[in-house]
């Protein structure tokens, strides 16, 4: 290929400005156009890059790829109307408002297998997920007896981000769809498919008709169990995911972000002692550098010119993410009916 992939991009606020800079670092693709509702009008941008003020526009453009970066309720849409205009497609998380959005887009999406989609679920591509995931599936700390997430935000809205988030009718969901959806794709991730889950899910706080906490208990065939916390009550950014193993355990601090606010991103592992202190022998391990991004788009790109299969973020990771979500919300009978949550899981 000599010529670099034509990219647009649909939503060129926070997200979007920043994947164009990991877009624009790859010399195998190049950013031509993008979509805001912020722009007055149409116009070229003073790098040359034409911009619109909706994405329907940006889609009756010459593109190879598209990158969706929209609200949750226009996602799925844009989605489905760059697969059938042969675009292929990388979508932010989540894949849409609900389970309906996402079994749409997988219809269309499996009709077409020669386009790519992938997700953009981006805590998989970090170094101390990798580097966890890598000493699971190597056993060398044994199999694992369970976990436990907690992600929080200090607020339901975070500095930078809009009000549509809650916003039943445009968000679908709260913290956890917004957020939570991240730790439940790395709990699927370490542990496999869950069978039986429980929760309680809350919007006693900011009194939005979105969520503001989540608490669930999930169980695999297997037995593994594990224990999630969403939540938009933290006062302050918070990312830890504990991982109890046979041989040792692993607890993952922090994770490296644009707003650096949820702290260092660390790796304790931790090797099971035989004695009674209760003290065994621990590694931390620090991180400095976030390569995800990056790493997304590498990944994303050499699937549309070499055609590998995507690894992380494939139209059916992300909807069996998507169906563990709305599984969590189901849960909790109160909020299933309050709701009208009826996807026939």
């Amino acid at each position: 290929m000599t010529e670099a992939l034509r990219v647009g991009i649909a939503g060129y606020g926070v997200v979007g400005k920043r994947r164009r800079q990991y877009i624009d670092a790859n010399p195998l693709l190049r950013t031509v156009a993008v979509s805001d509702v912020t722009f007055q009008g149409n116009g070229i941008l003073e790098d040359g890059t034409s911009y619109f003020d909706n994405y329907v526009t940006l889609l009756d453009q010459d593109l190879d790829v598209l990158f969706v970066c929209l609200s949750n309720d226009v996602a799925a849409t844009a989605t489905i109307g760059g697969l059938e205009r042969s675009f292929h497609v990388f979508c932010e998380k989540p894949p849409g408002r609900d389970m309906n959005d996402i079994a749409s887009v997988r219809e269309v999406s499996q009709r077409r297998p020669n386009q790519v989609l992938k997700y953009g679920f981006n805590h998989r591509y970090h170094d101390s997920i990798q580097e966890a995931l890598r000493i699971i599936q190597s056993r060398e700390l044994g199999e694992i007896i369970n976990l436990r997430g907690v992600y929080g935000k200090s607020k339901l809205i975070s500095w930078g981000q809009t009000t549509w988030r809650t916003k039943r009718e445009k968000a679908g969901g709260g913290i956890l769809l917004d957020q939570g959806i991240h730790m439940v794709d790395l709990l699927r991730l370490f542990a496999g498919e869950f069978k039986e889950v429980h929760s309680f899910i809350s919007n006693d706080f900011w009194n939005k008709d979105v969520e503001d906490n989540a608490y669930a208990i999930l169980r695999t065939a297997d037995g593994k169990i594990a224990m999630l916390h969403s939540s938009a009550t933290s006062w302050r950014h918070r990312f830890e995911l504990q991982i109890t193993l046979s041989k040792g355990a692993l607890v993952l601090t922090g994770i490296l972000s644009s707003s650096k606010s949820y702290g260092n991103e660390t790796l304790t592992i931790s090797h099971a002692s035989h004695d009674e202190r209760g003290d065994p022998k621990e590694e931390t391990i620090c991180y400095k550098v976030d390569p995800s991004w990056a790493r997304e788009v590498e990944e994303f790109t050499d699937s549309v010119i070499s055609g590998h299969n995507i690894i992380n973020g494939s139209v059916d990771d992300a909807y069996s993410t998507m169906e563990l979500v709305y599984r969590i919300y189901c849960a909790d009978s109160n909020w299933q009916h309050k709701w009208g949550l009826d996807w026939q899981l």
